[in-house]
């Protein structure tokens, strides 16, 4: 289905197909998984180009990315956690807020406050399943924001168990002469700064069993000229995870990332890839296709699941097949 109205209107429909997925056992017992092609589940095809300012909306993307909303069936990993996700009304970031909610979890959203329309469709879904979302929208190149975002988090969630810090500004340009200060500093704060500030924030409000995760990129290991800067950003992050992890195991609290390689989102069309380079995005992947965060959302509740126990400091890649993590 190509069409984009005819997407939307399946969107649409998902907060009824969702909660009986959600509300469905995993897997009826001794049943088969299903089985798919990865190469063939999501569209083959170039994307088309299609610019949007940032921070771009998902709803207005053609195809719309897939986030589980029709898919993700829950099985109470999560039941009565409390999760964060920043940049979770997209593209990475609303799949794991769909998967966690399904899964049990009590979520808040953030995002940027234009942003609005995608955080009202991922929370008119989710609260049509029953289930609990605190929507908290503010810039995080803020560190007022960011401190009070964990508090108003945790007081209206009624603790914080887990924390994802997934927001993130792309720009490509293909040479350092193009990339302007302002530039650098608003990736270097809603990148990095923006963790730092939050995870600093989290941590004592945290207990044993708790995590933080943070989405990390394979630009952490294999950076694009065109994203100097937001590569520069995602190595950080890794070592940030790798650092922070050793710190808080003294107290019981879990750090861990994930490392996506190309995947569908707003984060593309708002500037991330150069122009006229979008139909190249993903088709490199041994994989042939660029991936869909949907397929995601389960990688985070992993992490976040309390039986992962002892993975710590880890990060985790999902990339097509490109080899990196």
């Amino acid at each position: 289905m190509t069409d984009s109205t005819s997407r939307r209107d399946v969107l649409k429909g998902s907060a009824i197909a969702g909660a009986g997925l959600a509300a469905a056992p995993a897997l009826a017992q001794g049943a088969r998984p299903m089985m798919t092609d990865p190469q063939s589940k999501y569209p083959t095809e170039p994307f088309k180009e299609q610019p949007q300012k940032w921070p771009a909306l998902q709803r207005d993307m053609k195809p719309v990315p897939d986030c589980g909303e029709a898919s993700y069936r829950g099985s109470g990993k999560l039941q009565g956690m409390k999760a964060l996700v920043t940049g979770g009304d997209s593209g990475i970031g609303r799949a794991a807020v769909i998967a966690f909610s399904r899964e049990g979890a009590d979520v808040a959203i953030n995002y940027y406050p234009t942003e609005e329309p995608d955080a009202q469709d991922v929370a008119k879904l989710l609260r049509g399943e029953g289930r609990k979302v605190v929507l908290i929208p503010g810039d995080l190149t803020d560190e007022k924001f960011c401190e009070q975002l964990i508090a108003r988090a945790a007081k209206q969630l009624g603790g914080l168990d887990i924390l994802v810090n997934n927001a993130a500004y792309q720009q490509s340009k293909a040479s350092i002469a193009e990339i302007s200060s302002e530039q650098f500093d608003r990736t270097m704060k809603t990148n990095v700064y923006a963790t730092f500030w939050l995870s600093k924030a989290a941590a004592p409000l945290m207990k044993p069993g708790a995590s933080i995760i943070n989405t990390a990129s394979v630009n952490s290991f294999n950076p694009g000229e065109e994203l100097l800067d937001y590569a520069t950003t995602k190595g950080a992050i890794e070592i940030f995870t790798k650092g922070l992890a050793k710190q808080l195991a003294k107290k019981g609290i879990r750090v861990n990332a994930v490392a996506p390689g190309p995947v569908w989102t707003p984060l593309q069309v708002a500037g991330g890839q150069l122009p006229g380079k979008l139909g190249e995005f993903g088709q490199d992947t041994p994989l042939g296709r660029a991936g869909q965060p949907a397929e995601l959302g389960s990688l985070y509740v992993t992490l976040a699941d309390p039986g992962t126990s002892f993975t710590t400091g880890s990060v985790f890649g999902a990339n097509g097949g490109t080899g990196s993590v």
